[in-house]
């Protein structure tokens, strides 16, 4: 959910789920996919949910990279990627 309504829990959110994603990726640079997820099914309920939207969103927003070999997520910052 990307509009929050007056029902929708501000925690449980992919604005939210994506905020924390990218502060971990700030912090680490590069993280494995598996430690990412396990950080956002500890950090949020639910997180399992959300966390393949909030991972699209910060592609589509050109914030991550994803490396399939080693199956890592990096972030590469505004106006990084190629």
């Amino acid at each position: 959910m990307l509009r929050p309504s007056k029902h929708a829990h501000p925690d449980r959110t992919i604005i939210n789920v994506a905020l924390l994603m990218l502060s971990r990726l700030r912090a680490q640079r590069l993280c494995e996919y598996d430690a990412l997820l396990a950080f956002v099914r500890k950090a949020v309920t639910g997180g399992d949910v959300l966390f393949l939207p909030a991972l699209n969103f910060l592609y589509l927003l050109g914030l991550i990279e994803y490396h399939p070999k080693t199956d890592a997520i990096e972030y590469v910052g505004q106006n990084e990627a190629v």
